[in-house]
């Protein structure tokens, strides 16, 4: 990897809050909430948890994490 390419340590898998706010749920339809601890995006209504992923939202019903289960 050359030094023009290096990963830094803000930018490789960040992602914008801004971006996060302008997602919902493909389910529910519904915003959602950032939990950026656990890197993931929160449906309430849905009781899912969508995961970030390199920085990329994953948003895939088939890939949540269901929030009855913990």
């Amino acid at each position: 990897m050359t030094e023009d390419h290096a990963p830094s340590e803000d930018s490789p898998h960040k992602t914008d809050p801004r971006l996060l706010e302008l997602l919902i749920c493909p389910v529910t339809r519904q915003p959602l909430t950032y939990d950026k601890d656990a890197q993931e995006l929160i449906s309430q209504k849905a009781r899912l948890a969508y995961p970030i992923r390199d920085g990329l939202p994953i948003m895939l019903e088939s890939e949540a994490r269901s929030l009855d289960e913990d």
